[in-house]
């Protein structure tokens, strides 16, 4: 098993059609991956979407934390009070065992 903790990493990404960069954990990234994946989606087509969805928000965060919420209660919560399987990335990072 790999260690969760790691410094943020720069990963650039397009929201519609502009490019920009967000810091993420390495583990964070992974599991927005594998979200996309799962979807049928790039990487950056779901950005865009928790994107859109920060900034109807009443007080949006930056878009780092926003994915990083997103991820939490979309992949990890949901799945766990589902009964279902917890994301790969989240397993093989050690997440699974605080869920």
């Amino acid at each position: 098993m790999t260690t969760p903790y790691h410094p943020p990493v720069k990963y650039s990404v397009r929201i519609d059609g502009h490019r920009t960069s967000i810091s993420l954990e390495p583990v964070f990234w992974n599991l927005l991956r594998e979200a996309a994946a799962r979807r049928g989606m790039a990487v950056n087509t779901l950005v865009a979407s928790i994107d859109a969805e920060r900034i109807r928000s009443a007080t949006p965060p930056g878009l780092a934390g926003a994915i990083r919420v997103w991820l939490a209660t979309n992949e990890l919560v949901s799945k766990y009070e589902m009964g279902g399987e917890i994301a790969p990335a989240a397993q093989e990072n050690g997440l699974a065992d605080r869920a």
